[in-house]
């Protein structure tokens, strides 16, 4: 290849922390720098970083993806008390990802990276399964009490413009027991809604979403109305010439239907659904490592990122000295995911072609048995399986994408 493909655009790039860092450069270096005359607009989210800015880094990368449309993320640590005695930290920084969530208004989707020789635990499905989660609400940002004794448990919610609260009893206990309160706004339903069925519009697949209303009939009623009037409203005709479909149904109707289907579509789904059904869809498909994960915002603002952590204990090995052999594939799709959404908005066709070719050379590299160690936990059995090292499977793909331009 005599001549770079040129990306017009800057792509914002949030660099990361531990082993994930590590093969960051790794792909930059092998499969997109030798290939792309291509800007970035870097921040440094590693977590030494954000404590030296306060954590202002993270906003900034947030509002340049507010700028430019597209951003690439890095898995990150968020600190608990060991990492903040670890890396001597001046508290314990809230999650980036929450951060940045926040601030673009976005939803998390997230989609299995599937291969030939590792087979879904579910045998029927063929095509990706996105999940998308509203992460806002409900038990994430309850209220609990532990009822000791007899007494009466009631719901109460007083306007703070005068009139009278409105109150409704729970439960009036006789015994111990427990009480629990959960919330969610207007507002904040209507973002993830307009986020699902941008999505679904992006990538070209049915929508579905199921809630629990028929025994919900307010809190649930509520998610599935908005859900409705959002899609008459804006997104009907544009589905209707796409030739896909927004369909609701009861949650657990649409758990029967998602096990007997052949896969191909965004299930949306509320907080604990989300929670649940995306850790089951990944352990089916055998590793977070080949999961893909994007945060797309009702403004449309997308920000790619691996869907897995910074790979800890494979990262004190690599200070060691030691060989590890980590799977990079979610941090490749990150990239290739970002650069086929800036040829789009770009208009250059030729950056989203190489980003497909990346794509395939990864693909092909797996299905033709080279993989790394956890990948080789979930193949068919092969004699031509083989395990490789971190930085040999990039130099892998990198041999396949060579055959291909």
């Amino acid at each position: 290849m005599s001549e770079k493909i040129r990306v017009k655009t800057p792509i914002v790039e949030m660099d990361g922390d531990e082993m994930t860092r590590i093969m960051w450069q790794m792909v930059k270096d092998k499969l997109l720098l030798p290939y792309l005359d291509m800007e970035t607009e870097y921040y440094d989210l590693g977590l030494k970083n954000r404590d030296e800015t306060d954590d202002q880094v993270t906003i900034d990368s947030a509002r340049a993806i507010m700028k430019y449309k597209v951003g690439v993320k890095c898995a990150t640590i968020t600190p608990n008390a060991d990492r903040v005695e670890e890396y001597g930290l001046k508290k314990q920084w809230d999650s980036p990802n929450g951060t940045i969530r926040g601030m673009l208004d976005g939803t998390v989707f997230r989609a299995p990276i599937l291969v030939k020789n590792i087979k879904p635990a579910v045998a029927n499905w063929k095509k990706p399964i996105h999940i998308g989660r509203h992460a806002y609400g409900d038990i994430y940002k309850n209220q609990e009490i532990k009822v000791t004794g007899p007494g009466i448990g009631e719901l109460v919610f007083t306007p703070s413009g005068g009139g009278e609260p409105i109150r409704k009893v729970i439960h009036e206990f006789t015994v111990p027991g427990i009480i629990q309160g959960i919330h969610n706004t207007e507002p904040s339903i209507r973002s993830f809604a307009r986020a699902c069925f941008t999505y679904a519009y992006d990538q070209k697949i049915d929508c579905w979403f199921g809630t629990k209303d028929t025994v919900s009939k307010t809190y649930d009623a509520e998610f599935r109305n908005i859900f409705q009037e959002e899609f008459d409203a804006n997104w009907k005709d544009k589905f209707e010439a796409a030739g896909i479909e927004y369909f609701f149904t009861l949650i657990d109707d649409a758990v029967a239907r998602v096990m007997k289907s052949e896969g191909g579509m965004l299930w949306a789904c509320k907080n604990y659904d989300g929670d649940v059904m995306s850790d089951m869809l990944a352990s089916a498909n055998g590793s977070l490592a080949m999961m893909t994960s994007v945060l797309v915002s009702p403004q449309g603002y997308f920000e790619y990122e691996a869907a897995h952590g910074t790979v800890q204990k494979h990262y004190y090995k690599h200070l060691a000295g030691e060989k590890t052999s980590t799977n990079s594939m979610a941090l490749i799709f990150a990239w290739t995911g970002c650069l086929k959404k800036r040829a789009e908005l770009d208009g250059t066709p030729e950056v989203g072609e190489f980003a497909r070719k990346i794509e395939d050379a990864a693909l092909e590299t797996v299905e033709s048995g080279i993989m790394t160690g956890d990948l080789m936990l979930v193949a068919d059995p092969d004699s031509n399986n083989r395990r490789v090292y971190t930085e040999e499977f990039i130099d892998c793909i990198r041999q396949n994408l060579e055959k291909k331009l």
